[in-house]
């Protein structure tokens, strides 16, 4: 017998809000660039993973936009107003099982180049890659892993040497979509 990992929480089930942001902005010439990072290492979820500024809402946040924001502040040093930042729309949201969170991306477009430091205790490093990596004519590895018990086989890009995977680069797949219409 095998186990399917559902896609959604139960019916009824309370998940914990939270958001990350898909910041797009024009590197010196005038290519668009996204901003990942790298996740310190680290007992618990996420440990090491590649993924997008962002965590869960706080009571403080008037909507989904804020929390990404704050988030990018704390862990990227994003500075909004410095890289006039706007926020243009939102992916659809998920649910991510092992840690519980029901996650919107936000996507912001900064006008400027954001001077960004991670914060040691969240991000080893901040990844800037080409948009161009994630458009749907974009090469996508085929990776297969256990991750605890569980045999996986899915998608992934290659950045600065790392594997994007799981639901970054499933929002990675949906953003490229979009731009690509």
């Amino acid at each position: 017998t095998s186990w399917v990992r559902p896609r959604r929480p139960r019916a009824g089930r309370a998940t914990r809000a939270a958001s990350v942001l898909v910041l797009v902005y024009p590197d010196v010439a005038g290519d668009a660039r996204l901003v990942l990072i790298e996740r310190t290492t680290h007992d618990g979820h996420h440990s090491g993973e590649v993924g997008f500024p962002g965590g869960k809402a706080e009571p403080e946040d008037v909507d989904e936009a804020a929390t990404a924001l704050r988030e990018a502040t704390e862990e990227i040093a994003l500075d909004p107003v410095a890289a006039d930042v706007r926020i243009v729309g939102r992916l659809d949201p998920f649910w991510i099982p092992v840690s519980d969170f029901q996650v919107t991306p936000i996507v912001a477009l900064a006008e400027r180049t954001p001077v960004l430091a991670p914060d040691p205790r969240e991000v080893a490093r901040i990844l800037q890659p080409a948009l161009t990596t994630f458009l749907p004519d974009a090469p996508v590895e085929i990776v297969e892993r256990t991750v605890d018990t569980w045999p996986l086989r899915f998608g992934a890009y290659r950045v600065d040497g790392l594997t994007v995977w799981g639901a970054t680069a499933h929002i990675l797949s949906q953003l490229g979509h979009v731009l690509a219409r």
